[in-house]
C-alpha cells in the first residue's frame, strides 16, 4: 500500500486472483458443510416446545440433561439463558403427546430434582408452521436476490448485476455456512439478519459502482482494472469506516444483549465483515472477469443532439 497527498493506492485488482481462490474455497468449505451438517434449525423451523425455567441457584446443565433423558426427552436441547440460574430448553415435537403435557411433564421432571424450579414461559410451534417458514424463508432470500439482479441491470450494466449478485450469494452462502458448522441455531431472527446483510452489502457495492461508472466516463486513459483500482481507493475511507461503527454496535449487541438476540447480532456481525470484503474484492472484480468495458458504461448519444447543438 502506498500513500500519495493522503490518498490510498491499493492494488486491490491486482490481487484479485488470490482473493477469488480464498472466495471459492470458503464457498466450497460452507457448501460441504451445509450439505453434510446442515443448519440447527430453531424452534421456528422445526416446531416443538420451548421452555424457559428459573432455577434458585446456579443451574448445572449436564444434571438437567440427565433429568430430562431420565424423563424420557434424551434429545431435548438445553442452555443457559442470560445468566447461569435461567435455562432454555428446546423439545422436538412428538405425535403421541401434545405441547402442553410436554411443558407439564418437564417441569414435573425438573422439580423432582430441584425443588423451587419456576416456569418462565412456554413456546409451541406446529410442525406445519415450522415448514412454512422455512419455505416462506428461502422464497423471500430468492425474491430478494432477484429483485437486486434487475435493479442493478437497470441501473448499471448486466456485467455489474451479476457482480453484485455473485457479492451477496457469496455473502449469504459464507455466512450460513459458519452457523451450519459451528452448529449455531439458526431461527427467524438469523434470517432476518441475512436479509438485512443483503441489503448493507448491497449498499455498499452499489457506492463502489458508482464510482466506477463515474470515472469510466471521466477518466479517458487507464484499463478498467486501473479505473477499478482508482474507484475502490477513493471509497475505501467511506467502507471501512461505516464497516468499523457498525462492528462495534454489533460487538455491543452481541457480547451485552443477552442470549435472545445473541444469534441475531453474530449472523450480522459475520455478514458486515464479509460483505465488506466483497464489495471490495468480489463485485468488481466479477464484472471484470465478464468483460466490463470502459464503452459499456458511456451514455448513449442521442440521435439528432449533434444537429441541433449546431449554431
Amino acid at each position: 500500500m502506498q500513500i500519495l497527498s493522503g490518498a490510498t493506492t491499493i492494488d486491490f485488482m491486482g490481487k484479485r486472483k488470490l482473493a477469488m481462490a480464498l472466495s471459492t474455497l470458503l464457498i466450497l468449505a460452507s457448501l460441504v458443510s451445509l450439505a453434510t451438517r446442515g443448519l440447527a434449525f430453531g424452534i421456528d423451523f422445526t416446531g416443538g416446545t420451548l421452555i424457559e425455567v428459573a432455577y434458585p441457584q446456579a443451574a448445572d446443565l449436564a444434571e438437567i440433561r440427565q433429568v430430562l433423558a431420565d424423563a424420557g426427552y434424551p434429545d431435548a436441547q438445553v442452555q443457559h439463558f442470560g445468566n447461569a440460574r435461567e435455562v432454555l430448553i428446546r423439545v422436538a415435537p412428538r405425535a403421541s403427546e401434545a405441547s402442553a403435557q410436554i411443558s407439564e411433564h418437564i417441569l414435573e421432571a425438573l422439580r423432582g430434582k430441584t425443588a423451587g424450579v419456576e416456569m418462565r414461559r412456554v413456546e409451541f410451534v406446529g410442525p406445519q408452521v415450522g415448514e412454512e417458514l422455512t419455505e416462506q424463508g428461502g422464497l423471500a432470500m430468492l425474491y430478494a436476490l432477484i429483485g437486486i439482479l434487475i435493479y442493478v441491470a437497470l441501473r448499471f450494466e448486466y456485467r455489474f448485476s451479476l457482480g453484485a449478485v455473485a457479492a451477496l450469494v457469496h455473502d449469504v452462502i459464507i455466512t450460513l455456512g459458519i452457523f451450519s458448522f459451528f452448529r449455531i441455531e439458526f431461527d427467524l431472527t438469523v434470517l432476518a439478519a441475512i436479509l438485512a446483510v443483503i441489503g448493507y452489502s448491497l449498499n455498499d457495492t452499489i457506492v463502489v459502482f458508482d464510482r466506477i461508472r463515474e470515472n469510466f466516463r471521466r477518466m479517458r486513459k487507464g484499463t478498467p482494472e486501473h479505473i477499478m483500482n482508482v474507484s475502490i481507493n477513493q471509497t475505501l475511507s467511506r467502507t471501512l469506516m461505516t464497516s468499523f461503527t457498525t462492528v462495534l454496535v454489533l460487538i455491543s449487541l452481541f457480547t451485552l444483549g443477552g442470549e435472545i438476540i445473541h444469534s441475531f447480532a453474530l449472523a450480522l456481525l459475520v455478514g458486515v465483515v464479509v460483505g465488506t470484503y466483497s464489495s471490495i474484492f468480489v463485485a468488481g472484480a466479477t464484472a471484470l472477469a465478464l468483460g466490463v468495458s470502459k464503452s459499456d458504461l458511456m451514455p448513449v448519444a442521442k440521435e439528432g443532439q449533434g444537429v441541433d447543438d449546431r449554431p
